[in-house]
């Protein structure tokens, strides 16, 4: 197998985690993949650096030093949302996509609010898509638009639709601890999480495969919201703030539209595809940053000094 590229359009929270998690999936043969990723400020290059990229500009419009990074590019991966006007990396780079020499695999970082609202149900990759906010409608064209783009070149393309992504430094200990945690109650609500290292897990696995399709990238436990604010407090061995009747909350619209979605996702897909969770509930997950400290910001620390 020839050396991996890996290009990055959006290199985040997730993408930071996946360029860092690659040195587990190097060959010894071939070390570490080559990983380029784009952010719209030269601000952020350092941070990207630290985390194993090579940093990149990209504001909507396609540069040659872009281009030229496409051309050896093995592997493309999308982590930007769509906009009114479509989806931007394709808006911008849709052609020299298609052209690309090199290229194997296209995954596109999608969201299970594809899916809409079931009532508790539970779903999986089959259930029809019925998105409720505008946000949700673009995420659905846009995965379209990227699975009709690899039918026309003859690429493989993975579509990840994850659910609601915690990690280091994003996380209902960091929450508890500056103050901002509530506990927001609405009866039979319930939500998946993800923690980001599984969404690098479930990326490098889908890449070492070349495999495309869609697939739900989330945990084994929905569960309602006010229980990982509880359980987290008990890590830390602090009180829980009290809990609040949804009705009575003071919400934007957007988080307000989130608690209009209620669904249990399924995940057999991607395990089918070879990958094990390393966090398959929240508590798992919570259990392994308390422990090693790295619930602030990815850097190994002392727990909370509590009293």
């Amino acid at each position: 197998m020839s050396e991996k590229q890996v290009f990055i359009f959006g290199a985040g929270y997730s993408g930071k985690a996946f360029a860092r998690a690659g040195k587990a999936f190097a060959r010894p043969k071939q070390g570490a993949a080559m990983i380029l990723g784009t952010t719209r400020s030269s601000e952020k290059f350092e941070a990207l650096r630290q985390a194993g990229i090579a940093p990149l500009l990209f504001d909507g419009a396609l540069t040659d030093e872009i281009g030229d990074a496409l051309n050896k590019t093995t592997h493309l991966v999308i982590s930007v949302a769509p906009e009114e006007a479509g989806d931007p990396v394709l808006n911008a780079a849709r052609e020299a996509i298609a052209r690309m020499p090199a290229l194997e695999w296209i995954g596109y970082l999608s969201t299970v609010g594809v899916y809409g609202d079931h009532g508790g149900a539970w779903v999986d990759e089959t259930a029809r898509c019925r998105p409720v906010s505008k946000r949700s409608v673009m995420r659905v064209e846009a995965e379209q638009d990227w699975l009709r783009l690899g039918g026309e070149i003859g690429r493989p393309v993975a579509i990840l639709r994850l659910s609601g992504i915690y990690g280091p430094g994003r996380n209902a200990l960091v929450n508890l601890e500056n103050g901002t945690a509530r506990r927001l109650v609405k009866p039979g609500q319930v939500f998946n999480r993800i923690h980001c290292d599984d969404i690098a897990g479930a990326l490098w696995q889908l890449i070492e495969a070349n495999t495309g399709g869609i697939f739900n990238v989330t945990d084994d436990l929905p569960a309602p919201p006010q229980d990982v604010v509880a359980y987290a407090a008990s890590l830390m061995g602090v009180t829980p703030p009290p809990g609040i009747p949804f009705d009575a909350a003071q919400l934007s619209p957007m988080a307000r539209s989130f608690y209009g979605e209620n669904k249990r996702v399924a995940n057999a897909a991607i395990k089918a595809a070879g990958y094990r969770f390393r966090f398959p509930d929240y508590r798992a997950a919570f259990d392994h940053m308390w422990a090693s400290g790295d619930w602030r910001d990815g850097e190994a620390r002392s727990p909370m000094k509590r009293g």
